[in-house]
């Protein structure tokens, strides 16, 4: 996934202001692929320059205004090519294997206070990604753009819960840590 297709999902769900887009990202598609508020309005400006948005007809901010921006057929286009390309799956690279690995050659000094930390963080992911949605996908609500929606949240949920379900193994396979004399 890139950044400009991220931004151009974002922009037909809804035209936005890159304020209101970098919130978005901050709320929702940011849990998926982040960026920071600078790179989004970067990509603004690239993807406007390549006629795939525009502002809003009326729009001319001043000072202070907002700028809202609108996906252009071009736009439309060069998503729907990008999202019907293959993709090869990405492997896997989290540095907190590797920390594993190297303990299996080092000692385990440490490694039990940072696998919980990272326990901590993903149950904290998971309340997250389950307050989500329990608020926007009720019972009932199954359009197929909510539908696909949910499937992507669902998708989230099932990483924490593999990563709980993994991390929690992995400190039982460390067993008590020993105690300092």
């Amino acid at each position: 996934m890139s950044l400009p297709h991220a931004i151009l999902t974002a922009l037909l769900e809804k035209p936005s202001s890159g304020l209101e887009l970098t919130r978005r990202f901050d709320r929702s598609i940011g849990y998926f692929w982040s960026a920071t508020h600078q790179q989004i309005y970067r990509e603004l400006g690239k993807l406007e320059q390549q006629g795939f948005i525009r502002a809003l007809p009326g729009a001319a901010p001043a000072r202070g205004q907002k700028k809202q921006y609108e996906v252009l057929p071009a736009g439309r286009a060069e998503l729907a090519q990008w999202a019907a390309a293959g993709q090869d799956p990405k492997p896997m690279r989290d540095p907190l294997l590797v920390r594993m690995r190297a303990a299996a050659v080092i000692g385990t000094g440490g490694l039990r206070a940072e696998l919980e930390r990272h326990l901590a963080l993903h149950r904290a992911q998971l309340a997250t990604y389950s307050g989500i949605e329990s608020k926007d996908f009720p019972p009932g609500r199954d359009g197929e753009q909510d539908r696909l929606r949910h499937l992507v949240l669902r998708g989230g949920i099932e990483l924490e819960s593999f990563w709980i379900g993994w991390l929690t193994e992995a400190l039982d396979a460390l067993g008590e840590e020993p105690a300092e004399e």
